[in-house]
C-alpha cells in the first residue's frame, strides 16, 4: 500500500505536476483512447500587454490547483506519480498518460476501475477524512460536536484527521495546503498589480487572502461582482469528489476570457429566473419568493483547466458558488464554456445522434438547442429549494441527501432546464423553432452523458432520467434506434422536475436511494447503443494552445 508522501518531497512534486501539465497538452503525445484530442484556446490580440501577462501569472497559480486535487483525491495519488515518472517504458508512459487524465489510477469512466497494478479500490471518502474511520463513527463525531464546531466539520474548506490521541480533529484548508496557497497567493497578487480591470483586481486581492483565512465568503462575492474581460475561477468549489457527504470542495481552476457578444445574448434569461421559479411545478410554500439579486450570465472561451476541472470528462459549464448563504442573497453565476462546448458537439455529439437516433431525428440536434440547454442546466442549479427544515432542523438538501445529493442535482438541473426552456418558449421568450429540436438534441445528449459511467453522478442522474423517460413513452425504441414523442415528452419532464424537487425539498435520502438504485442503471437496449458507440470518443481532451503560448512567452 502506497503511503503518504513526506512534506518535504512535496516541492519536487509541485514541479513536476507544473512541467507535465503540459505535457499532456503536447501534441506529440499520443491521445488516451476515449478522448479526442482537440486544441483549446482564444484570440487574445485585444488584450493589452498587462493583461495577457496577468493572464500569464493566473494559469501558473490554475497549475498548482493540479497538486492539490492530487492530494485530496487520494494521498497515494503522489508517490504513485513519483514512480510512473520514474518508468520510461512505452506501458509505463502510457500508464502516466491515463494517469494525469484520470487525476488517479482509476478509470472515471469504468466504475472507477483500477489500471494501475497494486492501486487499491478508490475511496469514496477520497482523502477528506481519515483512510482507517467508518463513516458511521464519522457521523457519530459530528453529531456529538457542538453546533458551531459541527458546522465547521460538515464545511467545505476543512479536512478531517486524526489527533495524537488518536482522536478526530478538524485541519482547515489553510492548514493542510499552506505551502502551495502560499505560492497562489503571491501568484495572485502579482495578477492584481498588472491588471487595471477593477474587480479583477479585486477579486484576485480577496481570493488571495481568502488561501490564507479559510473564509471563502468575501471573494466568493467579489467573483459574483466580477466584470472583465479575463474571467478566472480558482480555489476550492464542487463536492463530488467527497462521496461519503458531499461536503468537502476541492481545488479546481478555469481561466478564461470573456465573449461580451455572446454574454449580452444571453442576459434576458437571467430576468426570467424568478417567473421560472415561480412556476416549479411544487407547492408554492416551497419556492423562494425572491432568489438573490445577482445572476450573472458569461459566456467565455477557456484558456486553461486544472485539479477538480480537468480529469477526463471535461467540464462545459458551471454554476457557482455552491455556497447556499451567497446563493441566498446574491444568487450564483453562470459560466458557459463556448469552445469546449462547440469542441464537444463536433466531435462528440454529431456522431453520437447519426448511431443513436432515428434519420428524422438526426435532422433535429442543433448547436443553438445544446448550447442554450447547458446554460438552462445551469441556471436551475439556483432554482429550486435550497434552505429547507427537516425534523425542525434548517438543513440543506446537500446536507440531507449525503452520497446521493450529487447525483439528484445534476438529474434536476438536466429535467427542469427541459422544464424551463419550454415554459420559455409556451411564453414567448424563446422561438418557436427551439421546440423542434429541444428533445431529439437531448435525447442524443443523454447518450453522451450515460458514457461518462453511472459511477459518476453525471452519468447516473441521466440513467435516471432516460428510464423514466422510456417508461413514460416520451423516448421510444424503433428499429434499434432511438426516437422522441414530444407529446408524451413534456409530461414526464414536468413528473420528473416535481419528484427530483421534492427529494431535494424532504431531504429525503433514503428515497434518493432508491431511485437512483432502481433507475440510475443502463438497461439492455441502451447498452445495445453504448456498444455501438465504441469508435465515437466519449469526449474531448484539451490541448491548451494559448496558454501553452502564454508561458512561453512569460518566461
Amino acid at each position: 500500500m502506497l503511503r503518504a508522501m513526506p512534506p518535504s518531497a512535496r516541492p519536487r512534486l509541485h514541479a513536476l505536476v507544473s512541467i507535465f501539465v503540459l505535457v499532456v497538452a503536447a501534441p506529440a503525445l499520443a491521445a488516451t483512447e476515449p478522448f479526442a484530442p482537440v486544441p483549446i484556446g482564444a484570440d487574445l490580440s485585444s488584450l493589452p500587454a498587462n493583461e495577457q501577462q496577468a493572464l500569464a501569472k493566473l494559469v501558473r497559480a490554475a497549475q498548482l490547483m493540479d497538486t492539490l486535487f492530487l492530494r485530496q483525491a487520494w494521498a497515494g495519488n503522489e508517490p504513485m506519480l513519483l514512480a510512473l515518472l520514474a518508468d520510461a517504458t512505452p506501458a509505463g508512459r502510457a500508464r502516466l498518460r491515463q494517469f494525469l487524465v484520470n487525476k488517479g489510477p482509476w478509470d472515471r469512466l469504468d466504475h472507477n476501475k483500477p489500471f494501475i497494478p497494486g492501486a487499491p479500490p478508490k475511496p469514496p471518502q477520497a482523502n477528506f477524512y481519515p483512510i482507517d474511520a467508518s463513516k458511521a463513527d464519522l457521523e457519530a463525531w459530528m453529531k456529538a460536536l457542538p453546533a458551531a464546531e459541527r458546522a465547521r466539520a460538515q464545511g467545505f474548506y476543512t479536512e478531517v484527521r486524526r489527533g495524537t490521541d488518536g482522536k478526530f480533529m478538524l485541519v482547515p484548508y489553510s492548514v493542510a495546503f499552506a505551502n502551495e496557497l502560499a505560492d497562489a497567493r503571491r501568484l495572485l497578487e502579482e495578477a492584481a498589480a498588472l491588471t487595471t480591470q477593477p474587480t479583477l483586481k479585486t477579486f484576485l486581492h480577496k481570493r488571495a487572502a481568502a488561501f490564507l483565512s479559510n473564509d471563502y465568503y468575501d471573494s466568493d462575492v467579489a467573483w459574483m461582482n466580477l466584470d472583465a474581460s479575463i474571467e478566472p475561477t480558482l480555489g476550492p468549489y464542487e463536492t463530488y469528489e467527497d462521496e461519503w457527504l458531499g461536503d468537502k470542495a476541492a481545488f479546481e481552476a478555469f481561466i478564461t476570457v470573456r465573449d461580451e457578444a455572446e454574454s449580452k445574448k444571453l442576459e434576458k434569461f437571467a430576468a426570467e429566473l424568478q417567473d421560472i421559479e415561480n412556476h416549479l411545478p411544487i407547492d408554492g410554500k416551497l419556492r423562494n419568493p425572491k432568489l438573490g439579486a445577482l445572476a450573472p450570465i458569461r459566456v467565455v472561451n477557456e484558456i486553461f483547466c486544472s485539479g477538480d476541472a480537468n480529469h477526463g470528462v471535461q467540464t462545459a459549464a458551471y454554476n457557482l458558488p455552491n455556497d447556499e448563504r451567497i446563493a441566498k442573497e446574491k444568487g450564483t453565476k453562470r459560466v458557459m464554456l463556448k469552445n469546449v462546448q462547440e469542441a464537444k458537439f463536433k466531435v462528440v455529439l454529431t456522431p453520437i445522434a447519426k448511431v443513436a437516433l432515428t434519420p428524422a431525428d438526426q435532422k433535429n440536434v442543433a448547436f443553438d438547442a445544446f448550447f442554450t440547454h447547458i446554460l438552462m442546466h445551469e441556471l436551475m442549479h439556483g432554482l429550486g429549494p435550497h434552505n429547507i427544515t427537516v425534523a425542525g432542523r434548517a438543513t440543506t438538501p446537500r446536507q440531507e441527501l449525503q452520497e446521493t445529493g450529487s447525483a439528484i442535482e445534476e438529474a434536476k438541473a438536466d429535467v427542469s432546464g427541459l422544464f424551463a426552456l419550454q415554459y420559455l418558449v409556451d411564453k414567448g421568450v424563446v422561438d418557436k423553432a427551439m421546440e423542434r429540436v429541444l428533445y431529439t438534441t437531448y435525447l442524443a445528449q443523454m447518450f453522451r452523458s450515460i458514457r461518462f459511467g453511472v459511477a459518476e453522478a453525471h452519468g447516473k442522474g441521466t440513467a435516471l432520467q432516460l428510464n423514466r423517460f422510456l417508461d413514460a413513452g416520451a423516448v421510444v425504441v424503433k428499429g434499434g434506434v432511438f426516437t422522441v414523442d414530444a407529446a408524451k415528452f413534456k409530461p414526464a419532464v414536468v413528473e420528473l422536475t416535481r419528484d427530483l424537487l421534492m427529494l431535494e425539498a424532504n431531504g429525503d435520502a433514503a428515497g434518493a436511494r432508491a431511485l437512483l438504485a432502481k433507475m440510475g442503471v443502463v438497461r439492455p437496449e441502451v447498452q445495445k447503443i453504448l456498444d455501438k458507440l465504441a469508435r465515437v470518443p466519449v469526449d474531448i481532451e484539451p490541448k491548451f494552445v494559448t496558454a501553452d503560448k502564454l508561458l512561453q512567452q512569460s518566461r
